[in-house]
């Protein structure tokens, strides 16, 4: 069986959360199997396993409706790719979509990051059901991260194909647990700072928690900063602005709890990672992060600053920072991308047989 993952959206120098899905995924499978990556430069192969690769244009390309007839040339069975936008026309083999989530149809705002053109087709596409609809209906299957994705899917109709949810996971902790004595008064933020992770209400719950500090790990930009400083400037901040993995993990294992009040997410990659590192997760009350923290997690009101703050209290309470800790040790361990790979590698051999024998 012939298998081309698609790594195009793997970024350069530091992942996201569908390039470290991505990768993730990748150097799972290639324990087990033989696959080939298909990237569209060559500075992504630093961030993936060393295996066979073939060079394609970009995602973001005018040539991306078109990319299948690039990828004909490796002859594949079937191919996965970690997005819905791979383009399909002309294609003589399976593939399978992901969908990670449907964020932007209630929260239109697309990433910064994105050139202006894509930020518009970004908008448009989300204007309505129908794009997305089309996209799925021209895979063979359709991969997502979590059941409450699977869910919203099926609400909305997307799509008639088969929806296998193959999950995020996290990389486990190098070491023990640090002990609740060595912790330090620190609350964590890893996200953006898009108007759907809500990161005001950590600033004002902040502000209710004077002897916490709040550490905003991810980049950001100078405006969202004196923003969110203005919101409440007694709150106790610190912006990193883009944490490297290594600095990230140590603030992580020495502080109290992570903390976001994200008002939707597909998944939540950094629930795991914290509960991995024995740190309580302190979330908003929202499905997929029931589903993902599940007994472990203390939720609260995404909207509700007090109720956040009374829940990080709660865990000087004699025995419940141990007791949570605990709790999010063994629900990590249910989140791995070896059990990941397993289910998409079934996903990926039956779409392949079938192929074949078409």
């Amino acid at each position: 069986m012939r298998v081309v993952v698609d790594c195009r959206y793997t970024r350069i120098g530091r992942h996201d959360g569908i390039s470290r899905y991505t990768a993730g995924l990748v150097s799972a499978l290639a324990d087990e199997h033989e696959l080939v990556m298909l990237i569209s430069d060559i500075r992504q192969l630093e961030m993936l396993p060393d295996l066979p690769w073939h060079l394609a244009s970009s995602p973001t390309s005018v040539r991306e409706p078109f990319v299948a007839l690039q990828v004909n040339a490796l002859k594949p069975d079937v191919v996965f790719t970690p997005m819905q936008t791979m383009g399909s026309f002309g294609r003589r083999y399976a593939l399978a979509l992901t969908v990670h989530d449907l964020i932007y149809y209630s929260n239109p705002t697309p990433p910064r990051d994105l050139a202006w053109p894509i930020r518009l087709l970004w908008r448009a596409y989300h204007l309505s059901w129908w794009p997305q609809r089309y996209l799925l209906s021209r895979a063979d299957a359709v991969v997502t991260v979590s059941q409450t994705t699977r869910d919203l899917i099926a609400r909305n109709r997307l799509t008639r194909r088969p929806v296998t949810v193959v999950r995020n996971a996290a990389d486990g902790a190098a070491s023990p647990p640090e002990p609740a004595e060595s912790r330090d008064r620190h609350l964590v933020y890893m996200g953006s700072f898009m108007p759907y992770k809500n990161v005001e209400t950590l600033v004002r719950a902040a502000a209710l928690l004077a002897d916490y500090e709040l550490h905003l790990m991810s980049r950001v930009s100078d405006a969202d900063k004196r923003r969110l400083e203005e919101i409440a400037p007694n709150a106790r901040l610190v912006f990193h602005n883009g944490a490297s993995d290594e600095e990230y993990t140590s603030v992580l294992r020495h502080a109290t709890a992570l903390v976001t009040a994200s008002l939707e997410e597909g998944f939540g990659i950094p629930l795991v990672e914290s509960m991995a590192q024995g740190t309580p997760i302190v979330v908003s009350d929202i499905p997929v992060f029931s589903e993902i923290g599940g007994e472990a997690g203390l939720y609260f009101d995404a909207h509700d600053p007090a109720a956040l703050a009374a829940q990080v209290r709660s865990l000087e309470e004699p025995g419940e920072f141990v007791r949570r800790s605990e709790a999010g040790l063994a629900q990590a361990a249910e989140f791995s991308w070896t059990s990941s790979a397993t289910t998409l590698w079934e996903l990926l051999a039956g779409l392949a047989d079938r192929q074949r024998s078409r």
